[in-house]
């Protein structure tokens, strides 16, 4: 019987990969999908509600108004992707979504009028309702996507090499002489200039964390940076010119800080 390798890796096969992308994108479609029919169920029950109060008698007007909400949440849409993809956050774009999700929803339902029944509120309420956790459920799979991106180019510190062994010739001991000062190592040449400042917090023989190197790296004069590229880009490159760093313990951190 063959024997059973339990601490073998478990990497996905290629039939699995494209299994994987193939569901990907038909929920991607899907989303996409219920997206536009969300957004045309929506555009048309406010065209409807401009029409009733004040775009009576122009339906130029009256088919141009949901645009004044849909065009905000539109483009929040966009910017909240282009921030994903920035791996950042775009308090502006949320808060155009926001306005333009929550200003269609409350239109929505109030153009159903007083007095009707709850069905009619929840008919109205569904439309943007549902574009709104679709575009939630398209960014979720992005942020998953972009995570698994940096966990994988991550780069993995490498073994220290092996030191030459020189065999120097065996010589009478002098009481007198002094040892000969150790060569001083040249300083490491670091590829992100951020290495430089956060480098320093290994001097009190602790692993620092994510708190502190980036109160380094803002101390530094650098701009702010996400904590997977502190711990996953700067923090490894360090590691990975002098491996031993990786091993010390990691500095507490203060409960309430």
């Amino acid at each position: 019987m063959a024997e059973l390798h339990l601490n073998a890796p478990n990497h996905p096969s290629n039939s699995q990969r494209r299994a994987i992308t193939a569901l990907a994108i038909t929920a991607a479609a899907l989303i996409f999908l219920l997206t536009g029919v969300s957004l045309w169920l929506s555009y048309e029950h406010l065209h409807d509600v401009g029409a009733r109060h004040g775009f009576a008698d122009d339906p130029i007007r009256a088919w141009a108004w949901p645009a004044t909400l849909d065009l905000f949440y539109a483009a929040g849409e966009v910017l909240i992707l282009r921030a994903a993809l920035a791996r950042r956050i775009d308090w502006w774009a949320i808060s155009l979504v926001v306005f333009g999700a929550g200003g269609s929803i409350a239109l929505n339902i109030a153009g159903v009028g007083a007095g009707a029944q709850v069905l009619d509120y929840v008919v109205a309420a569904v439309p943007p309702v549902a574009s709104l956790l679709a575009f939630g459920a398209l960014m979720n799979q992005l942020y998953r996507l972009l995570a698994q991106q940096a966990a994988d180019t991550v780069p993995t510190p490498v073994g220290q090499p092996e030191e030459q062994t020189v065999t120097a010739p065996v010589t009478p001991p002098m009481p007198t002489a002094k040892p000969a000062p150790a060569p001083q190592s040249q300083p490491v040449q670091y590829s992100d200039p951020r290495c430089s400042a956060i480098r320093p917090l290994y001097d009190a023989d602790l692993r620092p964390g994510t708190k502190a190197m980036r109160s380094a790296i803002l101390a530094a004069g650098f701009a702010d940076c996400s904590d997977g590229i502190i711990r996953g880009t700067l923090r490894a490159e360090i590691e990975r010119h002098e491996p031993h760093l990786a091993q010390l313990p990691p500095a507490p951190v203060a409960i309430g800080a």
